[in-house]
């Protein structure tokens, strides 16, 4: 079926045409029965086969504009060691039934050309499709050969990262994760951040950017506030004054997720940049707006954002004292909250360890600092509002802790945590049983649905994204699997696709990570985190008819 020519589609049409014209009976009922074998035909072509038949008449038209009234989504991972291949093989995949993608992102491995992977997926897909390729830690997915939920990751010695040869768990470096979306509804684009490294504080420029996102979405919205976004950002960009500016900016209902710590490229429908002599492509935004424009009969689409956290606090609460920034990390010393005594770094970390015991073979340490900041944007008014970031403890010595990155200022209030797995299977499993609320939600509400022999209030979940600390994995859980499975158990057979990266981007709370506040908590914003698995579940509610 799927091999099924435009001209034998035109041949059946034909047919019909002549069985319906010879007979006496009802035509509209011939009519229907007629389109109805004609829509079960459409909905089996591949992609491109598909877009051809849509280009027949009008009629036809109509029905493939009818198959394409929800949204669709779909995910398929390659480990072709040959990249055009492997590009060609995930292509292939997600373009074997009826779909126009809205964006398109991809993932390579370490020993992939950026350059080349978006030049070949741009060629196959077409110059309208905006695209973001990155190099990840490692994807979550479907397998191309038996769409089986695979984790992958990346981890090259010194020895072979020159080589080129296999990973610790004997998987080639080399291999690919593409998605894809069309979202009726809704509008994509992609904006680049574009830092003029002569000109001013990068800092300053995030207002910019900021605001040729509202500008951008009000072209295509009656808001200025996007859906959301889909974010990524080189390992050179702290995204701390990003995610400070966006979360002054937009709603809470706009939803950001994303990557923090990666290499990429994009093509929008205007140009391709990453770096010049005077400029740096430091981030770039996959943006959703919603449709001023929307045909009638379209539904909408809800994005529900969950997170799994993975570390756990340890200690008291210390408050900076003395702070300076250099190397763009932070040098600090702190008091305890409880006295005025400053103490040292080797005092503070030597507090940590005493409190650990047995168990200092704990990977990962940082610390959370809560902060207070005046934000604004543009001439916007200003606001004060409280983050909670994370930074990671670096070293220290008998003066100074160092941490990495800056933005700390003396008064803040901090506390250290460790990567816990325990604590990270716990969140993970409430995650799941949250996802299983979600799925009764759409299970009760079709059954509403299909009782009352109405669409409306009908809804289903069609796809979904992860982004997971590349410390996670199987090495962290001791067991395969249980970054997708949240996602996997409870909408078996829906695609989804998802990458390990440094810096994983959710808007959350502070008591995402502990209950022990809930009052102070609820206020705290906490939107770049460590050790944690970010997932984005998209819905899509049926027009009442």
């Amino acid at each position: 079926m799927e091999q099924l020519s435009i001209g034998s589609l035109k041949r059946l049409g034909k047919a019909a045409k002549e069985s319906q014209t010879g007979s006496g009976s009802d035509i509209s009922g011939i009519d229907d029965l007629g389109d109805d074998l004609l829509l079960n035909v459409l909905r089996r072509l591949p992609a491109v086969s598909f877009a051809s038949a849509a280009c027949v008449n009008h009629s036809w038209n109509s029905l493939c504009n009818r198959i394409l009234s929800s949204p669709k989504f779909a995910s398929a991972i390659s480990f072709n060691p040959s990249l055009e291949n492997a590009v060609g093989e995930v292509i292939d995949k997600v373009l074997s039934e009826p779909i126009r993608p809205h964006f398109a992102l991809a993932s390579i491995g370490p020993s992939s050309s950026l350059e080349a992977a978006l030049e070949q997926i741009d060629r196959k897909l077409g110059s309208r499709v905006p695209i973001i390729v990155n190099i990840a830690e490692g994807i979550i997915g479907p397998d191309i050969s038996d769409n089986h939920p695979v984790e992958v990751q990346w981890e090259l010695t010194e020895g072979e990262e020159e080589d080129g040869l296999l990973s610790p768990e004997g998987n080639v470096n080399q291999g690919i994760l593409l998605t894809i979306g069309y979202l009726p509804g809704l509008k994509t684009f992609v904006l680049p951040f574009l830092f003029q490294h002569k000109v001013g504080p990068k800092d300053f420029h995030v207002d910019e950017f900021v605001m040729d996102i509202k500008k951008y979405t009000a072209v295509t919205s009656d808001t200025e506030s996007p859906a959301g976004m889909i974010l990524f950002a080189d390992q050179e960009t702290d995204l701390k004054s990003f995610l400070q500016k966006f979360e002054y900016a937009f709603p809470k209902e706009t939803f950001i997720v994303g990557d923090g710590g990666s290499r990429f490229l994009y093509k929008n429908d205007i140009t391709t940049v990453t770096r010049s002599d005077d400029s740096t492509c430091a981030a770039v935004a996959l943006v959703f707006s919603k449709d001023r424009r929307k045909p009638l009969g379209i539904g909408e689409s809800e994005f529900h954002v969950m997170l799994s956290t993975g570390i756990s606090p340890i200690g008291g609460i210390y408050k900076a004292v003395s702070v300076k920034c250099r190397n763009h990390g932070t040098w600090l010393t702190a008091a305890r909250e409880t006295d005025r005594l400053q103490l040292d770094g080797q005092t503070i970390l030597d507090e940590i360890y005493d409190k650990l015991g047995d168990h200092i073979q704990y990977p990962a340490f940082y610390i959370g600092v809560t902060k207070r900041r005046r934000c604004s944007v543009g001439k916007g008014r200003v606001k004060r509002m409280e983050f909670h970031e994370f930074h990671h403890v670096d070293d220290a010595n008998e003066e100074y802790l160092i941490v990495s990155s800056t933005g700390i200022q003396t008064g803040d209030r901090f506390r250290f945590y460790v990567s816990d797995s325990k604590a990270a299977l716990s969140s993970s499993k409430k995650v799941t049983d949250s996802l299983a609320y979600l799925k009764q939600d759409c299970d009760s509400k079709n059954d509403h649905a299909d009782a009352s022999s109405s669409h409306c209030g009908k809804r289903q979940v069609f796809g979904g994204m992860i982004f997971s600390c590349c410390g996670r994995g199987t090495s962290f859980f001791a067991h395969p699997g249980i970054d997708s499975s949240p996602f996997s158990t409870n909408f078996p057979g829906i695609p989804f696709g998802g990458t390990y990266c440094a810096g994983e981007i959710a808007r959350s709370l502070f008591s995402s990570y502990s209950s022990e506040d809930d009052r102070e908590g609820c206020l705290v914003h906490c939107n770049q985190h460590v050790f944690s698995t970010v997932y984005l579940v998209m819905s899509y509610h049926l027009p009442a008819p």
